[in-house]
């Protein structure tokens, strides 16, 4: 039997940071100084995540999920969305907790941290984490491009940290769908001073009674497409407290994510302020869904994190045939498949994280430098790699656990249903793949930074790594005539687009692996050498006839350090590698 560290069964109150080796050794390393300021904040946070967030998202999606009144008892309109007792306690703690304020108080720590703050939101509650996730974005949009005036006014409710904050929302999507916003028919006619009256039906308004929403709109008789449109701050309710002039026809009924009301807003001469007019309203949408982007690689990472943790603390008890099924090489298998896919995730996630931050140093209107472009190419890479393999993760955790993973005794199937929101949240996996094709395009330097990025990981790795150095080497000239091939053929770039996006997340994903690898390996530790070395088995250079061949022995006698993130000797680690 495998002696191996239990895990907390069931993980409900279990601190999710100080469980988490890896997220405090990636922050050290990318944000040392804020790491020393926020460490005792951040296990706070994990304790919160992992007690009380996921007891009220149990039992918010099981037996209370919001409910609307939209008229009250005198028939007028009142557009009021009911939680449940336990939501609403959690949901103002979050932002006492500085899950939006703190990288937006005086001196304000980087956002790299309440990006951290979502990631192990998202391992107890999605619904919980979608909110926070828009109240950021609007707060961001507000802080670094709105009118001073309306910055003034507005943006101390987003931000603040005693409790009382406001909530965000970004209205973008109509009946036609989200993803072509340009075909916005949402009309904005001016009043003066700023402010407009909005006259359409926003379709999928998540966070719907939240208090700040972002909206596009198109000025009477503004031009067609993107450019004709404006965004507009819209609040819920007036100076005066009564309901601003609006009407949500339902919530809607979802597969998952059941504790944020997503609604049908009519807009009906609703009083908005313009934060940004034509040609640069969609621009600055973008900047919102951007910072959304990078949260849901975070939830996306937070869930399989979570669906990992769910299976081998199960599994690490159950007794199959006189072992603990930890014991058996399948069983080891799909553990350490979880676990690698969960690391390189992490590192996606924060790659897109670290690159918003030295965006948001840079000039702002330089959107087509090397910073802002790493930062759009990194978001979207991470955006798609996480949220599939979420999925994948979330429903590998149910069969590792078996029926009882099945059921809701068990938060393994919230999982499953909360990670299908993070393939089409933002964006889904189809636009992410224009997105990318554009950034390879002569306008962008896409392929430039790509490839320095990964180049100058390669040139940094340490001598005894150079095996795991040359297979990413080798991935890197895969993806150069992959991407030739899009360049130099419209039709072959509509095609391959998204699998053009499913080579460049797994290439960087190794990149970044490696390069965790290479600071493991001088500190002693050759863990995350052999963890490359799987995750470049898998997506890089897959072994012949599936994977059954001779060998692998080493991944039962190592199990527990790969699996329960142990240190391993760069020796045996070194003789492992070699060994082909």
């Amino acid at each position: 039997m495998i002696r191996a560290p239990c895990l907390p069964q069931p993980l409900r109150g279990a601190n999710l940071f100080e469980l988490d080796g890896a997220l405090q050794r990636l922050l050290g390393r990318l944000a040392p100084e804020a790491l020393a300021r926020q460490r005792d904040r951040l296990s706070a946070f994990g304790a919160f995540a992992g007690g009380p967030v996921d007891e009220a998202a149990d039992y918010t999606d099981r037996f209370a999920p919001p409910r609307l009144e939209t008229y009250d008892r005198d028939g007028r309109l009142a557009n009021r969305i009911l939680h449940n007792p336990g939501w609403d306690r959690v949901s103002a703690e979050v932002y006492a907790r500085g899950a939006v304020g703190l990288s937006f108080a005086p001196h304000g720590e980087p956002f790299l941290v309440t990006f951290a703050m979502g990631y192990l939101l998202g391992q107890a509650d999605i619904s919980l984490h979608c909110p926070v996730t828009m109240t950021g974005a609007v707060a961001y949009v507000l802080d670094q491009f709105a009118p001073e005036a309306l910055r003034n006014r507005f943006l101390p409710d987003l931000v603040r940290m005693d409790g009382k904050a406001l909530t965000g929302g970004t209205w973008a999507t109509e009946h036609h769908g989200g993803s072509d916003v340009g075909a916005t028919t949402t009309v904005a006619t001016p009043l003066g001073d700023g402010m407009v009256r909005l006259n359409g039906l926003k379709w999928f308004t998540s966070n719907a009674n939240g208090g700040l929403a972002l909206a596009t709109a198109r000025p009477a008789g503004g031009a067609e497409g993107s450019r004709g449109l404006g965004v507009y701050l819209v609040p819920t309710h007036l100076d005066d407290g009564s309901p601003n002039p609006m009407r949500i026809r339902r919530l809607k009924e979802k597969l998952g994510t059941r504790g944020v009301p997503t609604g049908e807003i009519d807009l009906i001469d609703t009083l908005g302020f313009e934060v940004a007019p034509p040609p640069r309203g969609f621009k600055l949408m973008m900047e919102a869904l951007e910072f959304s982007r990078i949260h849901n690689a975070m939830g996306a990472v937070g869930l399989q994190r979570r669906a990992l943790l769910e299976a081998l603390g199960y599994a690490e008890r159950r007794t199959a045939f006189g072992q603990t099924i930890t014991a058996y090489p399948m069983v080891q298998d799909e553990i350490l498949r979880l676990v690698v896919q969960a690391e390189a995730g992490l590192l996606l996630a924060f790659e897109a994280a670290r690159a918003f931050d030295q965006a948001h140093r840079a000039a702002l209107d330089d959107t087509e430098g090397a910073a802002r472009t790493w930062l759009r190419l990194a978001t979207a890479l991470a955006k798609y790699h996480t949220a599939e393999d979420a999925n994948a993760a979330a429903r590998a955790a149910i069969e590792l656990i078996g029926g009882n993973g099945y059921t809701a005794d068990h938060v393994t199937g919230r999982l499953l249903r909360d990670a299908q929101v993070t393939t089409v949240w933002e964006g889904p996996a189809n636009i992410q793949a224009l997105e990318l094709l554009r950034l390879l395009g002569n306008r962008h330097p896409g392929v430039a930074t790509y490839r320095a990025r990964i180049e100058g990981v390669i040139g940094s790795a340490p001598a005894p790594l150079a095996m795991l150095a040359a297979a990413v080497a080798a991935g890197l000239e895969v993806v150069a005539e992959a991407v030739a091939l899009v360049r130099s053929d419209a039709a072959a770039a509509e095609r391959h687009a998204r699998r053009l996006l499913a080579l460049m997340a797994d290439v960087l994903g190794a990149a970044l692996l490696l390069e965790q690898a290479g600071l493991d390996f001088a500190a002693g530790n050759g863990r995350t050498a052999l963890l490359a070395r799987l995750f470049i088995d898998a997506r890089l250079a897959p072994l012949p006839r599936r994977g059954i061949v001779g060998g692998g022995a080493w991944t039962s006698t190592l199990f527990v350090p790969l699996a329960y993130d142990a240190p391993v000797d760069p020796g045996a680690a070194l003789a492992i590698l070699a060994a082909g």
